[in-house]
């Protein structure tokens, strides 16, 4: 028997361990390569761990809650057992009945007559808000079945997930489907992965953090203590750049395939600006003051479940429009199907947050440690305001922003954090309307 000895892979640059949070195997259980076998979180990301090989779950060397290093064998698979009928799990076999297969032999040049009961289809998953393991979507396009039956098979695994069990007996129930109501779509409570556990006097709920909330917790505490926090406002006129979006987002998305949102074209105006202040792309160790040589921008995102997580765009003032826009998009994309990788949200020096996607005007963030500043972009609003001509001060329509920056004061005093926030206002206020992509 050969045994493979499973160790915790590298998740990333800064992730030493991770916590064993939910055993998805359990020992004597059947493994198909590729297949999660247990679900580990960090202090950057929660992820799941494929088996490097098909065999039996032998062993578990660690218990859910156990904190497991880098490099840590946790699991030994026995891969020179057959994986046929040796669990409760139930083994991949291609729908194909027994008269096929004697079709196919009496037939042998024409081909199985298999494929016709079976089209194997590729289904692009990108715009699926479900997470599916390799396994899942290759039994789907061998099976031929959409997305769209995938999104309505009752997962059993953790968070809903569709295991291979679940596929298996929908392929087995002749690919029946329940009756589906035509409205579907439920507006669930932002925080409706957080279960209530207590009711008191029949009113008032006492809802359990989960992990991440945990987590995002500490962290704002801690950054509030460390930190003594100031802010400085500037109201900025973003009418050229607003304009100049409006006419261009159409072409953008023909000529780059990626959407144009304003998130690309304010961080280019923050790299410009934290290249010009360098010291605001700084950190505190003790008593000295690291002055970082990469700029790499967090963006805050929020995830449908109601938390937050600030994946970064790294080398952001090496990266021009267009690249900054296939990077946002990629990462808010990810962010919300929860397929960041630890390394994405790892490395950030300076961090934005869009509060302005919601609606508020303004607002004073928290400062993502070990970082010294965050930069808050509210709404744009079209307000009247004063122009000035050479023949005098006029009163017109304009597109108004304001930026709100937090910065950390042991390092960053109100002078340079304010002129750091002018900084970004002008460069938002000159843009070239007429800039070519």
């Amino acid at each position: 028997m050969a045994e493979f000895k499973v160790e915790l892979p590298k998740m990333g640059e800064s992730v030493a361990e991770a916590t064993i949070t939910t055993w998805l195997k359990s020992v004597g259980d059947t493994i198909e390569e590729d297949e999660p076998i247990v679900e580990i979180a960090t202090d950057k990301v929660d992820s799941e761990v494929p088996a490097p090989c098909s065999g039996i779950l032998k062993e578990v060397l660690f218990n859910e809650g156990d904190v497991v290093a880098v490099g840590s064998i946790f699991a030994v698979i026995d891969s020179d057992v057959s994986t046929e009928n040796t669990s409760n799990n139930i083994p991949y076999e291609p729908t194909i009945s027994k008269e096929d297969i004697e079709e196919k032999v009496k037939q042998e040049i024409l081909e199985p007559l298999t494929n016709l009961s079976k089209i194997e289809i590729k289904n692009d998953f990108k715009n699926s808000t479900k997470f599916y393991s390799p396994l899942v979507k290759s039994i789907a396009s061998k099976e031929g079945i959409s997305i769209e039956e995938l999104e309505i098979i009752n997962g059993t695994g953790s968070n809903q997930r569709v295991t291979k069990k679940d596929i298996l007996n929908y392929v087995r129930s002749g690919k029946k489907t329940k009756t589906i109501d035509p409205i579907v779509k439920i507006n669930k409570p932002i925080n409706s992965t957080q279960k209530p556990v207590k009711t008191i006097s029949g009113q008032d709920e006492i809802i359990q953090m989960d992990r991440m909330r945990k987590l995002i917790a500490d962290h704002m505490v801690n950054s509030v203590n460390t930190a003594p926090h100031v802010t400085s406002f500037v109201e900025a006129d973003v009418t050229n750049m607003v304009l100049w979006r409006n006419k261009t987002k159409k072409e953008f998305l023909e000529k780059e395939g990626e959407r144009l949102t304003f998130t690309p074209i304010f961080i280019e105006a923050i790299a410009k600006a934290l290249r010009d202040y360098p010291l605001v792309n700084s950190s505190i160790d003790g008593d000295n003051i690291i002055i970082k040589s990469n700029i790499n921008i967090g963006m805050a995102t929020a995830l449908p479940s109601g938390n937050l997580i600030v994946p970064v765009i790294k080398n952001a003032d090496q990266l021009n429009l267009v690249g900054l826009a296939k990077t946002v998009n990629d990462l808010a994309n990810r962010a919300k199907l929860s397929q960041l990788k630890p390394d994405d949200i790892s490395g950030g020096t300076y961090t934005v947050s869009n509060v302005g996607t919601f609606g508020n005007v303004m607002g004073t963030p928290i400062i993502n440690q070990p970082q010294s500043g965050i930069l808050a972009l509210g709404a744009i609003k079209k307000k009247p305001a004063v122009i000035e001509s050479e023949s005098g001060d006029l009163i017109g329509i304009r597109h108004m922003m304001f930026l709100s920056h937090s910065y950390d004061h042991r390092n960053i005093d109100g002078a340079l954090g304010g002129q750091f926030v002018r900084k970004v206002a002008d460069y938002l206020e000159n843009f070239d309307i007429n800039r070519d992509l």
